[in-house]
């Protein structure tokens, strides 16, 4: 009896010889600036949303958020390196939806760490939605008249996406598998180098995360439906892809910040907290409703919860489907 009393005071004295560093951690952070890592290009959506929450969040926590774009491989070269980043509060990442709920079904056998173990859910970002967009000049007018060129023309279509895995990617793979379509997918290290090749004239059509949306309303581009489960309030005369026939499309993912895992919880807690209330500044709701987005504050719990629910209705579309990381 003696010795299982010692014993629990032992592990008692290890636990809090164990916490007292985090303790401390906690209540001197932040001390230096914090390094934000987005892990898709200049100019793509996480990154506007994600430089949209920097400034206030520096402003609330009294030093700098530098913002870091880490793109390519679909966003997992920027979630791998916070992932193996030191879990001290000074490393957060921005992350696009798709890397969390869909890059973890469609690239499993690539991944160089474990979405759901090495990163922790800290706040969300913004819900964004997908856009059916072409060049003002294209040679069809209407989604219908896109459907039957396409159909007509196999393989002649080109699209761009943010990467391989994104869900602009997996947006325009459903299209393609639900419409009896064929268009060749050009991968790109984010989405506004995608939309420059559009506007260049180098590519045919977009499955766009809102980064177009200007030049929708510039008149140089062309919208042709919504894929989403509802109509964007940008654009509240145009229909969506379920509308026009293909049951059941949803393309609508969630931009949001994670940590490395071992981050202390009240770090977590503080992050969540500012993050939310940045969220609900006028300039940054601005920001991501100029995206066809919705700010989406939330707890990390709750994050957590909706990263599963999407990851299975992506995951079962995959499979469905048999769309690949092409």
């Amino acid at each position: 009896m003696i010795n299982a009393q010692r014993r629990r005071i032992i592990a008692a004295s290890l636990m809090g010889a164990l916490l007292a560093p985090m303790g401390a951690l906690a209540q001197n952070w932040p001390s230096r600036p914090i390094r934000m890592i987005v892990n898709f290009g200049p100019g793509s959506s996480p990154d506007v949303i994600g430089r949209a929450v920097a400034t206030p969040l520096s402003q609330a926590l009294g030093v700098p958020v530098v913002v870091e774009n880490r793109s390519g491989a679909g966003g997992i070269v920027g979630a791998d390196a916070v992932a193996k980043s030191a879990g001290d509060g000074y490393t957060l990442l921005m992350a696009a939806g798709s890397t969390m709920v869909v890059v973890p079904t469609l690239q499993a056998s690539r991944l160089p760490f474990n979405p759901s173990t090495d990163l922790v859910p800290v706040a969300a970002g913004a819900r964004v939605e997908l856009f059916l967009v072409v060049r003002s000049n294209a040679p069809f007018q209407t989604y219908q008249d896109f459907i039957r060129f396409a159909r007509a023309n196999p393989g002649r279509l080109t699209y761009g996406s943010p990467g391989n895995g994104s869900t602009p990617h997996i947006g325009a793979a459903m299209l393609k598998s639900q419409t009896g379509t064929f268009a060749v997918h050009i991968p790109y290290r984010g989405s506004a180098a995608a939309l420059q090749d559009l506007l260049g004239g180098n590519l045919d059509f977009i499955m766009d995360p809102g980064v177009a949306i200007p030049h929708i309303r510039a008149g140089t581009l062309r919208l042709l439906a919504v894929g989403s489960a509802r109509r964007s309030s940008l654009f509240p005369d145009t229909p969506t892809l379920q509308e026009l026939g293909l049951a059941g499309y949803d393309g609508g993912s969630t931009h949001s910040f994670y940590a490395p895992a071992g981050t202390p919880q009240p770090i977590i807690d503080r992050l969540n907290r500012e993050i939310n209330t940045a969220l609900a500044a006028p300039a940054v709701v601005e920001v991501i409703r100029n995206l066809g987005a919705e700010p989406s504050p939330m707890s990390p719990a709750n994050l957590a919860a909706l990263n599963r629910a999407d990851t299975a209705r992506f995951a079962a579309i995959i499979r469905e489907r048999g769309i690949t990381a092409d």
